[in-house]
């Protein structure tokens, strides 16, 4: 069965926290606390479990410097949260100036130290290519560590890369496993993605309701892309009994939210009368509002070509301030 990688998400889309690339450098830093009378309230930081991590404390309060004086020790030790954590405030300009170089020799050594969140972290540097070299290989490595590290966004972002097949082997069986793993944990773009494999049979059976199924409930989690499949899906009956009706809420949730091709399968919707009444002035609407974004719709074109002018004009001048809602005036007009 042929198919294509378009329906799926962006490959390396997700990242646990940071995705600042930065330069890999080897001389730890060092900077001193704020005050004593920080670093004694950082110490007493308590949680229901009780006494909390101090460094990791005093970052959640805000206390950045003196995370820093407290985890600078530990991390000297070959402490991998530490270093980790030293990684982040360096990444984010945390109380401190902003040193990438500095924020990425510490992930790497916390990476070799086996924090999985540091190695993803060096993965989508390497990714990415800004700030350092870019080397798809590495960042495939980095990336692999994390996964098999049993991080979340590192499995479906492994996943990815399986599915593109070039900067490690291509494997489709190994990519579905990956993000069967994720979608399981409850990713939402895993579990999109995993649809759209099972749906047409790429590296698994298929399965048009177990897929179907997948898409519904990312969509059901807010992911736009797996709105308009499922929207899709139930208007041609795939996976799913066809219900026009439920497909219209479904397009009209994700054009709500600015997506243009929902907005124009909405506006489709429409000016067929189909799932909901006909409604011109809403189809035109709709239609506007995806040329806006430089969506042009044929079929959609082709319903509207003998529709009502003043009908047209009228939604075209809603759509101009959408999303607020038109004036009671114009409503009754």
């Amino acid at each position: 069965m042929s198919w294509s990688v378009e329906k799926l998400a962006p490959a390396l889309l997700l990242s646990c926290a940071l995705t600042v690339p930065v330069v890999a450098q080897d001389t730890p830093p060092a900077e001193p606390p704020e005050s004593n009378s920080e670093l004694d309230e950082a110490q007493t930081t308590e949680t229901p479990h009780g006494p909390v991590d101090e460094a990791y404390g005093a970052f959640q309060r805000g206390m950045y410097l003196t995370a820093l004086a407290l985890a600078l020790p530990r991390a000297k030790e070959d402490d991998a949260a530490a270093q980790t954590l030293i990684a982040e405030i360096y990444a984010n300009g945390f109380g401190v100036d902003r040193n990438l170089e500095r924020a990425a020799g510490w992930y790497e050594i916390a990476a070799k130290n086996g924090d999985s969140h540091a190695a993803f972290q060096l993965g989508l540097m390497y990714q990415s290519g800004d700030g350092v070299s870019q080397d798809r290989e590495k960042a495939a490595t980095f990336i692999k560590q994390a996964a098999e590290a049993g991080l979340l966004e590192a499995k479906y972002n492994l996943a990815q890369l399986h599915i593109e097949g070039r900067y490690v082997e291509p494997n489709l069986s190994y990519a579905a496993q990956l993000l069967s793993e994720a979608s399981a944990q409850g990713l939402a773009e895993a579990q999109y993605d995993l649809g759209i494999l099972v749906m047409e049979g790429a590296g698994v059976e298929p399965d048009p309701q177990r897929g179907a199924e997948l898409i519904g409930t990312a969509a059901s989690k807010g992911l736009i892309a797996a709105q308009i499949e499922y929207a899709t899906l139930l208007t041609l009956g795939k996976g799913v009994p066809q219900d026009f009706k439920t497909a219209f809420l479904w397009y009209e949730r994700a054009a709500q939210q600015g997506n243009p091709v929902a907005q124009a399968r909405l506006a489709r919707f429409y000016a067929a009368g189909e799932g909901t009444q006909k409604n011109i002035v809403e189809a035109a609407k709709w239609r506007a509002l995806a040329r806006r974004q430089g969506l042009n719709d044929e079929t959609l074109d082709n319903l509207l070509a003998g529709a009502d002018k003043q009908m047209i004009a009228e939604g075209e001048e809603w759509a101009k301030v959408w999303p607020a809602a038109p004036s009671t005036t114009e409503a009754d007009n």
